[in-house]
């Protein structure tokens, strides 16, 4: 009785590199290397995001994670108890271009305001209690970074932005593994399908 062998066919490895594809003025992509790392990059105009972890696969699927979590995307510099009652949020940064675009919220109990920051990197509220801080850069609104005020008479708070405040952190991202390469969402753009063709496919 003939006795035949049957061999295993191996799957093909999802390494390689993926670029987003149908999404105009936006360049952005994948890398996925063989010994399970992976990198990201996006650039929409002068904008440039990054982000990197390890990569799992699952049936069909990709799974990406980012390995490194980061607390807060700003750091505290100073507070302190100035001359009137205002309330003063102060970014501080080498790159100045960056300081308009900080969105910030004070909160005490129901009491809040609102405000953006000048070009000087500045927002002025009334006077109130504050017990919290949240701060968002404009261009990675994803991410939220909150402080608790200890020493409730400081009317003046100075922060800077952390090294890493542009990079695009990754929990369980799922990509769908297809004949041209990718398919899934996107971490910054809206929507819920993309498409992300491997280099050298056609």
């Amino acid at each position: 009785m003939p006795f035949y062998m049957i061999a295993q066919i191996a799957t093909p490895s999802p390494a390689g590199e993926y670029y987003l594809r149908g999404v105009m003025e936006t360049a952005s992509g994948f890398k996925l290397d063989n010994d399970g790392s992976f990198q990201f990059f996006f650039s929409y105009g002068a904008l440039d995001r990054f982000g990197s972890g390890q990569w799992t696969s699952k049936g069909n699927q990709v799974i990406l994670n980012s390995q490194e979590k980061h607390p807060a995307d700003f750091a505290p510099v100073q507070s302190k108890k100035t001359e009137g009652d205002n309330i003063t949020v102060k970014m501080t940064d080498s790159n100045t271009m960056m300081l308009r675009h900080i969105y910030c919220v004070i909160q005490a109990g129901d009491k809040k305001q609102e405000g953006l920051a000048d070009a000087a990197g500045t927002i002025i509220f009334t006077p109130q209690a504050v017990d919290s801080i949240v701060l968002i850069f404009e261009f990675c609104a994803e991410k939220q970074s909150i402080f608790a005020v200890p020493v409730k008479n400081h009317n003046y708070f100075e922060f800077r932005f952390e090294p890493w405040i542009l990079e695009v952190l990754f929990e369980n991202f799922v990509l769908q593994i297809n004949d041209a390469g990718f398919s899934g969402m996107h971490p910054l753009l809206k929507g819920k399908s993309y498409s992300y063709e491997k280099r050298g496919h056609r």
